[in-house]
């Protein structure tokens, strides 16, 4: 019960439906009610007529009122339905009345219509004075003509009964439809993608509910520019922190060239890995911001194989000096209507990311996979892997695995998921060797247009 009201006070559907549909139930027990009370009520009405006329008939038969022996006619054969017509006053006999041929009624009553217990059952009775002063009773049982008289009324109450489950179901139906539009906003908004902002279409929703879809619409309005504006700060703040970090490269690179003692060497090579790493960090805050811009109209289609060969050029150097074996698995290739600059990226990050993570003497596989649906770049490598527990939250800025001891920004998979997104790619984590729960393989599924 505490389920059902909390539902219904979170739900303005499932309430509406509920309260009318107990509004309907209600107004249709009233009016069935009334329809059978009305129907009953009239149904002994035209029964009270059919004595009424009995009766008329017997007037313009003109009974006699000296006969030795009481007229009993009968409207059935059917003792139920039978219809017993007789002379007031007269003194039926023991043997008439155990035979049912006359009904043992008081000789005062008056004219009109009376409900009487005669011979241990209930009888309708007529009472009615003839032109000749003789009068006369009209009678019939109690339980049959309240019987007919219920069984009209159900039949009048049973389109109520019919109909009332269907009407139910209609309006909950019609409700169901009525907030169609609310339902599929919520969809169109929930299955969106971070960079998708772009408004909603307001022109095929009710009026009582495009106020809503328009303050959505300013609101994602007012979060694009805000991070419009976060992007265009960080591309700033990187492109103009790239002039000075190489003067102070160049600056280190002549400083190497003078003479000075052994140690101070040593603290100048340390300066320029430091100075390296900046560069390298403001490159990819610069990756980083073109990947999470808008999407970029593609015409020509993009050789993957051609990308990964670029790919191999750019991060041979790092491979061979780690002596890592890195390569292309299969001849394989797929054509993509991506943006070369978007794939190239995404993949030498993947790559980049791979080299550095796995230990000198590794190996690292690039390979194609193709179906109906998607193409499948992979990149698998020999290093430890990413945990489990670690894949939820490795896509993250700045995120770097605890006990890791190689350099870098914690930016390469965020570049690489931003680009995903824009491609409209999913990513899968897993390990290169499952036995030993070792090595990363990373498969990015871009759709096969």
């Amino acid at each position: 019960m505490d389920g059902l009201k909390r539902r219904l006070n979170e739900s303005v559907q499932l309430k509406l439906s509920v309260t009318l549909c107990m509004a309907i139930l209600a107004v249709a027990v009233v009016a069935g009610v009334f329809s059978f009370a009305s129907a009953l009520d009239e149904a002994h009405e035209l029964q009270d007529d059919v004595l009424r006329q009995i009766a008329h008939l017997m007037e313009r038969q003109r009974l006699s009122p000296g006969s030795p022996v009481p007229e009993v006619s009968f409207a059935s054969s059917n003792e139920e339905s039978r219809v017993i017509v007789q002379h007031l006053g007269y003194a039926a006999s023991k043997a008439e009345v155990a035979a049912e041929e006359a009904l043992p009624l008081p000789s005062n009553l008056t004219d009109g219509l009376h409900n009487l217990d005669a011979a241990g059952e209930n009888f309708r009775v007529l009472v009615q004075t003839m032109p000749g002063g003789e009068r006369i009773a009209v009678a019939q049982e109690s339980d049959f003509r309240d019987e007919i008289a219920r069984d009209g009324a159900l039949r009048t109450v049973m389109p109520f009964l019919l109909l009332m489950p269907v009407l139910l179901l209609i309006v909950a139906d019609l409700i169901r439809k009525m907030f169609r539009p609310i339902a599929a906003l919520s969809r169109e908004v929930d299955q969106r993608q971070d960079e998708q902002l772009h408004p909603v279409q307001t022109s095929h929703f009710p009026v009582e509910v495009r106020p809503f879809a328009v303050a959505i619409n300013r609101l994602l309005g007012r979060v694009e520019q805000s991070m419009a504006s976060q992007r265009r700060f960080v591309a700033d703040a990187a492109h103009e922190l790239r002039s000075p970090m190489t003067a102070i490269s160049l600056q280190a690179e002549r400083l190497a060239q003078a003479d000075m003692p052994e140690q101070a060497r040593q603290r100048l090579h340390a300066l320029r890995d430091g100075i390296d790493r900046g560069r390298n960090l403001l490159n990819q805050l610069l990756d980083l911001a073109k990947a999470q811009s808008s999407v970029s109209v593609v015409d020509t289609p993009v050789s993957v194989q051609s990308v990964y060969r670029r790919v191999l050029e750019q991060l041979m150097p790092l491979a061979e000096s780690k002596q890592i074996d890195i390569g292309v698995d299969g001849q394989r290739d797929a054509h993509l209507m991506v943006s070369e600059l978007d794939l190239f990226s995404l993949l030498r990050n993947l790559v980049d990311n791979a080299v550095r993570y796995t230990p000198n003497g590794g190996k690292v596989d690039l390979s194609i996979e193709v179906d109906d649906k998607n193409v499948a770049l992979i990149v698998e490598d020999s290093g430890p892997g990413i945990p489990v527990i670690e894949r939820e939250r490795i896509f993250e800025a700045f995120h770097r695995l605890l006990g890791s001891d190689q350099v870098g920004s914690g930016l390469g998979l965020s570049i690489v998921k931003a680009i995903a997104d824009r491609l409209g790619a999913s990513i899968t984590l897993g390990f290169s060797d499952e036995s030993s729960q070792t090595g990363l393989r990373v498969a990015v599924n871009i759709p096969n247009q």
